[in-house]
C-alpha cells in the first residue's frame, strides 16, 4: 500500500526527463542559453580572484611588504615587546640595536680583505629567513643576504669569521666569533649586504662596542658600570670672563651652549649659594645629557684657571615606603672648593667622575630639621631600591649627596642599572631595547598594527599605500562583478522562468490527463522544479567546462609573466561550490512560478477540449 501512494513521486522525475528529452531542441537553447549566462561569470570571477590573489601572494609571500619597522630610536621595555606580541595579527618580533652598534667586518676568504655588513638580530619564527629559503641561525650560526654571500663567496655550511672592534683606554681592540652559515637568503629578501645571527649574540656585539666584557665569549672588557650623565655643569669663576673666552669653552667640548647665571639657579640646582664676586654659566647641550667625556675637556680647557666645576641633574624624586618624595641635590667638592664657596665640605670629599666604590655614593647629609626613611625608590627604567648611610647633617635646606650618585640616577632614568646583591655596585643592566623588527602575519593586518603602533606616539614605516591599493582594487573589482553577476544572474533566472512557464502552458493538455489518471497537485507541482533542476544541471556542466577552457588558454598565454604554481584566471573550490548553490537556488526559485500554474490547471477543462 505504501509502495502504490509513493509510486506517482518515482514517476514524476521520469516524466520530467523524458518531457525534456521529448522537447530536446528546446532544452538544448535552453542549457546553452544558461551556460551562455554562467560561463562569462565564471571567467570573469575567475580572472578578479586569479590577478587579486596573484598580486596579494606576492605580497604576502614577500615579507618586506609585512614588515613594520620603528624611523626613529625608542627605548622600549621588554614587557612592550611581550604587550604586542600578543597584538592580534603580529607573527613575529625581534628586539634590535642601534644601528652604530651593529657594524661587523669580515675578512674575505679568498682576498683577505675586511668586508663591513650590517648584523641583524633575528630568532625562531622569523618569517624574512623562512620564507626567503633559510632557516632561523641557532647560537653560533648566521644566514648571510644573497648580496653578502655573494660578495664573500660563501655557501651554506661555510664557516665565516665576525670580527668587532672598540676603541678603549686609548688603544683599539678586537674580539672575533666563528659563524656558520646556516643558510643564504633569496634575492627578493633584500639587496643590501647583512648578516642575521641569534639576538644573544647581537646584544653581545653591542655589549662589547660599549666597552664592557663578555666572559662567554672570552671577550675582554670593563665591568657594566654605569656612565654618569647630567644635565649640564655649573662653572663657578672669581674673575669675569669675555665673550670670546667663553664661546671657546663650547668648541670642541660637546657643550652647545654656556649661559650666565644667577645666584637663585646655582642654588636650586646644587643647593650652595654663590659666593659673593664670583660668576656662573651653565654649559649644557639641549636634548643630550652632558657625559664625563665633555666634562673632562672643558676642565683642560680651564686650566690654570681658577674655577669650580658642579655637574648638576633637575628633577630626580626617590620615594621612602611611606610614599614620601625626597629631591636630594647632588654636590662632590674638594676641601679647597668648600672653603673658596663657604660651606662644609662633605664627607665623600671631591667629584672622581665614577660610579664605584657605590659605599661612597650611596651617603647623605640631612637637613638637621629633616629625617626621613633612609631605603629610598627610584623609578627609573627599572627600579632602583637605594639604601642611603647618613653621613652627617648639612646646614643646608636640602639632602646632599654625592654628584657622583646623580649621575648614576639621571643614567637610570634612560637605561637599565641595578645595585648588584653581591658585590654591592651599580651596575648597568639592559632594561629595554633601541629598536625592533616587526611581521604581521598576512598583508591585511598591516595597517592596522602601523595605526595600533602611532597611537603610542611612535613613527613607524610601513608599505601601507601599497597594500592599500591593492585592497582598493580587490573592492572595486567586486562591486564591478557583482553588477555584472545581477544583471546576468536576473537575465539566466527570467529565461529559465519564462521557458518553464510556456512548457507549462503549451503541456497544458497533457498535465490536465496527468491528473485524470491519478497524479495530485503536488506531484504536478514538483515537475517544472525537477525540470528547472535538470535544465540548472546541465547548464553548470557546459559552463564549467566553457570555463575551464577558456581558463587554461588564459594562462598558458600569459605563463611568461606568472610564476610557478600563480594563476591569471582561476577559482577556488568554495567559490566553485557556492556558483552551484546559488543557481540551484535560482533555478528553484524560477520554477516556483511554473509549478504553481501547473498546479492550477483543472482536468475538467481538459475533458471539456476534448
Amino acid at each position: 500500500m505504501s509502495s502504490d501512494r509513493n509510486y506517482p513521486l518515482k514517476v514524476v522525475p521520469r516524466l520530467a526527463a523524458s518531457s525534456l528529452v521529448h522537447d530536446r531542441i528546446l532544452t538544448l537553447c535552453l542549457i546553452i542559453a544558461l551556460a551562455a549566462v554562467i560561463a562569462p561569470l565564471l571567467i570573469l570571477l575567475g580572472l578578479k580572484h586569479g590577478t587579486i590573489e596573484t598580486l596579494r601572494d606576492r605580497l604576502v609571500e614577500d615579507p618586506v611588504y609585512r614588515e613594520v619597522r620603528p624611523a626613529q630610536i625608542y627605548e622600549l621595555t621588554p614587557e612592550w615587546f611581550e604587550q604586542v606580541g600578543n597584538w592580534p595579527g603580529v607573527e613575529f618580533i625581534v628586539p634590535s640595536v642601534l644601528p652604530l652598534s651593529s657594524i661587523v667586518h669580515v675578512e674575505h676568504p679568498h682576498t683577505g680583505r675586511l668586508e663591513m655588513f650590517d648584523l641583524i638580530s633575528s630568532g625562531p619564527g622569523d618569517p624574512l629567513l623562512l620564507e626567503n629559503g633559510a632557516p632561523a641561525p641557532e647560537d653560533g650560526q648566521c644566514v648571510l643576504t644573497h648580496e653578502a654571500a655573494r660578495v664573500l663567496g660563501l655557501e651554506q655550511g661555510d664557516i665565516l669569521e665576525a670580527r668587532v672592534t672598540r676603541s678603549r683606554g686609548g688603544r683599539r681592540e678586537m674580539a672575533a666569533s666563528g659563524l656558520e652559515v646556516a643558510g643564504v637568503l633569496h634575492p627578493r629578501a633584500g639587496s643590501l649586504p647583512r648578516i642575521y645571527a641569534p639576538l644573544s649574540f647581537v646584544l653581545d656585539i653591542e655589549a662589547y662596542k660599549e666597552g664592557y666584557g663578555v666572559p662567554s665569549r672570552g671577550w675582554e672588557g670593563d665591568t657594566p658600570e654605569p656612565y654618569l650623565s647630567y644635565d649640564g655643569v655649573l662653572l663657578l669663576i672669581p674673575d669675569p670672563m669675555d665673550p670670546i673666552e667663553r664661546t671657546g669653552l663650547i668648541i670642541n667640548t660637546g657643550f652647545a651652549r654656556i649661559n650666565e647665571t644667577e645666584n637663585r639657579e646655582v642654588t636650586a640646582k646644587t643647593a650652595v649659594p654663590l659666593p659673593e664676586d664670583w660668576t656662573a654659566f651653565s654649559l649644557s647641550t639641549p636634548g643630550s645629557p652632558a657625559t664625563m667625556s665633555w666634562i673632562w675637556a672643558l676642565r683642560q680647557k680651564l686650566r690654570g684657571r681658577e674655577h669650580i666645576l658642579l655637574p648638576y641633574v633637575s628633577g630626580v624624586v626617590l620615594q621612602d615606603a611611606a610614599g614620601r618624595e625626597i629631591s636630594p641635590a647632588g654636590l662632590s667638592i674638594s676641601r679647597r672648593e668648600a672653603l673658596l664657596l663657604g660651606v662644609d665640605d662633605p664627607p665623600w670629599g671631591g667629584f672622581t667622575g665614577s660610579a664605584s666604590p657605590a659605599e661612597r655614593l650611596t651617603r647623605v647629609l640631612l637637613p638637621e630639621s629633616e629625617e626621613f626613611d633612609l631605603r629610598l625608590v627610584f623609578h627609573g627604567v627599572l627600579q632602583l631600591v637605594i639604601e642611603l648611610e647618613k653621613a652627617g647633617t648639612t646646614e643646608l635646606q636640602r639632602p646632599l649627596v654625592p654628584a657622583e650618585l646623580m649621575g648614576v640616577l639621571r643614567t637610570a632614568s634612560q637605561r637599565g642599572v641595578k645595585l648588584e646583591s653581591e658585590s654591592g655596585e651599580f651596575a648597568m643592566v639592559r632594561g629595554g631595547f633601541r629598536g625592533f623588527r616587526l611581521y604581521t602575519e598576512s598583508i591585511d593586518h598591516v595597517p592596522g598594527v602601523y595605526r595600533k603602533l602611532q597611537e603610542q606616539d611612535m613613527e613607524v614605516m610601513a608599505q601601507v599605500e601599497t597594500i592599500q591599493r591593492i585592497q582598493v582594487l580587490d573592492a572595486g573589482l567586486t562591486r564591478l562583478y557583482s553588477l555584472l553577476a545581477l544583471l546576468g544572474i536576473s537575465g539566466g533566472t527570467a529565461v529559465l522562468l519564462s521557458s518553464l512557464y510556456a512548457a507549462v502552458e503549451r503541456l497544458r493538455r497533457d498535465l490536465g490527463v496527468l491528473r485524470l489518471v491519478g497524479l495530485g497537485r503536488r506531484h504536478v507541482f514538483f515537475l517544472p522544479m525537477i525540470q528547472g533542476l535538470m535544465i540548472a544541471a546541465a547548464g553548470l556542466m557546459l559552463g564549467f567546462a566553457c570555463y575551464y577552457t577558456l581558463a587554461a588558454m588564459i594562462n598558458h598565454t600569459f605563463a611568461s609573466e606568472l610564476a610557478p604554481g600563480e594563476r591569471f584566471c582561476s577559482l577556488p573550490l568554495s567559490y566553485k561550490g557556492g556558483i552551484v548553490f546559488l543557481t540551484t537556488c535560482l533555478a528553484l526559485a524560477g520554477s516556483l512560478v511554473a509549478a504553481w500554474r501547473a498546479t492550477r490547471i483543472d482536468p475538467a477543462e481538459v475533458i471539456r477540449d476534448n
